[in-house]
Order: structure tokens, then sequence, then C-alpha cells
């Protein structure tokens, strides 16, 4: 982006320079403004072409003039366009409007900002999710590696209203804030949230008093990478079974069991019906871990067979993302999360 506005301000200056200097013509050798633009490209050219006119004392100077800014600005104007072209500069800049094309058309997308070390995994899980997401990273050569794998992503700083806007954040559905500063994530957050009311937000918290900071700016939860790190190297080195059994659900070590939330939508085959009845670990092979109802916060873990399934209900179960898929479609559950299932 910052190419395109480079090269156009260069060609938008060439122009004037062509404007000025055929107008500057056609009024000092009272000719067309064809051949004024005329003696223009060959002064600027230096191509040593006869004049249209009899050159007065004024036009002479107007011509010394036009060399001196003309024959700068043509070159510059020339050279920067074959560099863009040698370093794929035009390429780029192409790629990057269709990009923000793709972007402005994106509804219910995930924006992530900040694509460092906590950002990278976000990314990946996204990716394998299927999701539709738009990155928001300040490093340019983190941005451009992103880039060049056709991820969506802006350069600049998440922190600015324009920038969040430009990730089309009004119809966004959720945003993570992965900024390696607590005040970068405080503003992003309170920004977002200014921009849009019921978006879903996740922030980093670095100091311990971040959180409570964060969520007086609007984020509906924070995450310390710092204190979730500690507890699971203190675990593996206390309880190093714990840690296998984490593994397997958060996919660390390449395990292929996903742990997923699945909400039973009005019309479901599976509502009103109990645990029992519904035999899902014997018919599709998931473990059913825990379940909220609707309208409660608290989460039942390893509920009673003679527990009722009623619509929106959600369940917690564990296992491969083809049995998920095979639930979600007996939930009629289309992975869509509105806000009111996460409060």
């Amino acid at each position: 982006m910052k190419e395109f506005n480079r090269l156009f301000i260069i060609l938008a200056m060439f122009i004037v320079l062509l404007a000025v200097g055929a107008i500057g013509y056609s009024f000092l050798l009272d000719v067309s403004l064809i051949d004024g633009l005329y003696m223009t490209i060959i002064t600027i050219s230096t191509v040593g072409y006869g004049e249209v006119g009899v050159m007065s004392d004024q036009a002479k100077f107007f011509t010394m003039a036009v060399i001196f800014l003309g024959v700068g600005t043509a070159g510059y104007t020339f050279t920067s366009i074959v560099v863009a072209l040698i370093e794929g500069g035009i390429k780029d800049i192409w790629r990057n409007r269709k990009m923000d094309r793709k972007i402005a058309d994106l509804s219910n997308h995930y924006i992530l900002c900040g694509a460092g070390e906590t950002g990278e995994v976000v990314v990946e899980q996204f990716i394998n999710k299927g999701y539709q997401f738009v990155v928001i990273e300040n490093n340019e050569d983190v941005a451009n590696q992103l880039i060049k794998r056709n991820i969506l992503t802006i350069v600049g700083d998440a922190t600015e209203e324009n920038v969040l806007k430009q990730a089309n954040i009004s119809s966004a559905k959720g945003l993570i804030s992965a900024l390696s500063k607590d005040v970068d994530n405080v503003y992003t957050v309170l920004s977002a949230r200014q921009l849009n009311s019921g978006l879903y937000i996740i922030s980093r918290a670095i100091d311990k008093s971040s959180p409570s900071k964060l969520k007086k700016a609007g984020a509906n939860n924070t995450i310390s990478t710092n204190e979730i790190g500690g507890r699971r190297m203190a675990t593996l080195m206390m309880r190093p079974s714990v840690i296998s059994f984490l593994d397997v659900i958060t996919h660390v070590g390449d395990r292929e069991y996903d742990l997923e939330d699945i909400i039973v939508r009005k019309g479901a085959p599976m509502s009103n019906q109990t645990l029992k009845e519904l035999r899902i670990p014997e018919l599709i092979g998931l473990i059913v871990l825990a379940i909220r109802k609707r309208g409660e916060k608290e989460i039942f873990f390893n509920p009673h067979s003679e527990t009722m399934i009623e619509v929106g209900d959600i369940l917690m179960v564990l296992g491969t993302q083809a049995q998920v898929n095979e639930l979600r479609k007996i939930a009629l559950d289309d992975g869509e999360r509105l806000a009111e299932f996460y409060e």
C-alpha cells in the first residue's frame, strides 16, 4: 500500500508537470494545447526537435524552468516504475489491492491483531479449521510472509481505528489481540469495542494487573500466556500423565483429537432426548465431557446418562474431526457462535 501511494504521487507530479507545461507554452507561444504538450515533452526529453512557435524571452525562461523541473521529475518517475517492475512492486501492488477488496467483502470473520509467536499459533489453528480471518501486523517482514501464503493481512498498527476499519471490523464477529505490550492490547480492545459493540474480544495479558484493565476496556476474556506456560511446566514436572492427556485435547504432538463445543439448534433430531437414549459414545465414538445448559453459566462435567438434551444446550465433546462433524449434523450446528453463548 505504501509503494502504491508513492508511485501514485510520483505519477501525479509528472502529469501535473505536463499539464502546466502544455498550458504555459500554449499561452506564451499562442499555440494549441496539443502543440504546447508537444513542446513540453520535447523539452523534458531533451530530444532537440524544433520549436512550434517564436520563442520570446518569457518562453525561454519558462523553458529553462521546465528543463530544471522536468528532467529530474521525468527521470525519477520512469526509474521508479522500472524498479517497481523489476522488484515485483507492481505485482505486489495489485495483489494488495485485490486483498483489500477481499477483506471488504468479508462478514462474520475473525481479526487477529499481532502475528508474533502467539499469533502464529492462532493463524495455524484458524487455517486448520477453515475460518475466515484477517491479520493485522505492524512488522512488514512478518506481514509479507503471511501475504505470500495468501493470508489476508493488513500492514499497520492495530491500535489505530482506521486500521481496524480497514479490517472490516464492523462486520466481524471476533477479535484476538495478541500484541506484545499490554498497553497496546488495551488500546486495541478499547478501539475495537467502540467500533463494534457486539464483537467477541479475547486479549493477551502479560502483567498480573492487566486482565482487569482489559476487561474494563471491553474484552470478553483474557489469556495470560506466561501464567498458562508456567502452570503447564509445573504440572509436567509433578504430573506428567496429566500433561499427556492435555496434549491429546490441545493438539500438542500432532494428535488427531479435537475438543469442541456443539450447540443443539432448534429442530435438531437429538433434542428432548437423554444422553442414554442418544448413545453418542457407542454410535459416534465421541466422549461427552461436559454440558452447559442454555441460559446458565455453570458447566456440568461428566454429565449423568439421564441428563436431558434440549435446544440451546452446549455439549463439550472429545473426538476426531470426522466424529465432531457427524454430531454437528445431528445437532444442526453450523458452527456459528452468537455472543449469548459466550456470556
